[in-house]
């Protein structure tokens, strides 16, 4: 509250004037009135002119009013359905149809390695190899063995041509003959015996070398030189060249799009811009006991030599909501907002200009769009840009993007 004070007010024409606070008490009582020559209408004057002060100063003394806030500017685009067939999309990789782990038929010690992780190799070619001093020696033992074998057969077969003839003229008996015919076949046998154990020598002496059954390229190393590994024991891993696979897993709800036969498309980020066709060649009788989901093989018809093993995809295939007529809307990523635990997009109401948060129904993602299957409707205007930055019933005015050609998918 503001107190004025003057010292003069207006009584009937007359001025009265009010001594200082310096002035004695007695002297504070004592009025002086003075008459003056057209006072009353001088009066008048300096009265309104101090009415008017005192209005002013009075309506200095409140706060003012505050001013309205503008609406907040917004980037909103009345979106459209895309006329295409929803696609659900399932994340997968590239793998080889065929993979084999390639080890030593017999055991030993690694003295040599010729490939490395992600080297190609082709069939036939060397790219490990063991010690072969003690297999060597193991086919020597057997070649000795088959020497004797041979030198026990040759004297069994002299022996039994003498008793043969000895027994043609009754010089020996029946008895013995039967002995030198039995030892004869002994003999023969132990030849064979010896001729299939320098076999098996000579096959464990070429195992000291690991060699590429298949072209391929060289996945993993499990044994390094110097290593003593044993006949089995896995040194490398072979993905064979040829049929490429997708391998991704499936949940419950895409079985149904996904049966063995079907086609899909998938995409790489590693090679934009191609869209490769694959069908499903395996799915899974059971599901995991962990994830609850299906694992789902499908093999490339036509992949390019872009395409390489280990590569991330994005298997798209059309959904059952695709059979009722139900058509996605694709929106930029920025668009994108939560509420909650779900996806959900900022809606400028019509007729009021206030936002509302509307959750959606995403069915797939891409590097820079979103496709909503549920939750919008033919002519909404969604937010575009600035989604962190409103909130629900916020009044808003709606702008067009300086550059729509950066929203387009």
């Amino acid at each position: 509250m503001c107190l004025l004070w003057f010292d003069a007010v207006l009584l009937s024409g007359v001025i009265v004037t009010r001594p200082g606070p310096e002035a004695p008490p007695e002297a504070r009582v004592q009025l002086h009135a003075f008459r003056l020559p057209g006072a009353r209408s001088a009066l008048r004057r300096y009265g309104v002119a101090f009415a008017v002060c005192g209005a002013l100063a009075l309506s200095a003394c409140h706060e003012r009013a505050p001013a309205a806030v503008a609406p907040r500017a917004v980037v909103a685009v009345a979106v459209h359905p895309d006329g295409l067939p929803p696609e659900a999309t399932l994340p997968g990789d590239i793998e080889a149809r065929y993979y084999t782990p390639l080890s030593f038929r017999v055991a030993g010690k690694i003295i040599e390695r010729d490939v490395r992780l992600g080297d190609t190799v082709k069939a036939g070619q060397v790219i490990a190899r063991l010690d072969p001093a003690d297999l060597q020696k193991n086919l020597a033992n057997a070649q000795a063995q088959l020497d004797a074998a041979q030198h026990r057969l040759v004297y069994a077969k002299q022996q039994l041509d003498r008793d043969s003839a000895q027994a043609h003229e009754n010089l020996i008996a029946p008895a013995q003959l039967e002995q030198t015919q039995d030892a004869y076949a002994s003999a023969g046998a132990q030849r064979d015996a010896a001729q299939a154990q320098l076999s098996l020598a000579r096959n464990q002496l070429a195992y000291a070398a690991l060699v590429a059954d298949h072209a391929g390229v060289i996945t993993a190393e499990q044994a390094d030189t110097g290593q003593n590994v044993a006949a089995g024991q896995a040194v490398y891993g072979l993905a064979w060249a040829g049929d490429i696979d997708v391998v991704c897993d499936a949940p419950e709800s895409a079985l149904t799009a996904l049966g063995v036969g079907s086609v899909a498309q998938v995409t790489l980020p590693a090679v934009p811009g191609q869209r490769f066709v694959a069908r499903v060649r395996e799915v899974a009788p059971a599901a995991d006991p962990q994830s609850r989901t299906y694992r789902v093989r499908l093999t490339l018809t036509a992949p390019s030599a872009a395409v390489r093993l280990g590569m991330t995809a994005q298997i798209a295939f059309a959904q059952v909501q695709a059979r009722l007529g139900a058509h996605p809307f694709t929106l930029p990523v920025t668009a994108l907002f939560h509420d909650g635990p779900s996806p959900a997009v900022w809606v400028v109401r019509s007729g009021t200009d206030t936002l509302e948060l509307r959750r959606v129904s995403v069915g797939r993602y891409d590097e820079r769009t979103f496709s909503v299957t549920q939750g919008l409707n033919d002519g909404d205007r969604v937010v575009y840009q600035g989604v962190h930055t409103v909130s629900a019933g916020e009044h808003v005015r709606v702008v067009a993007p300086l550059h729509p050609e950066d929203f387009a998918s």
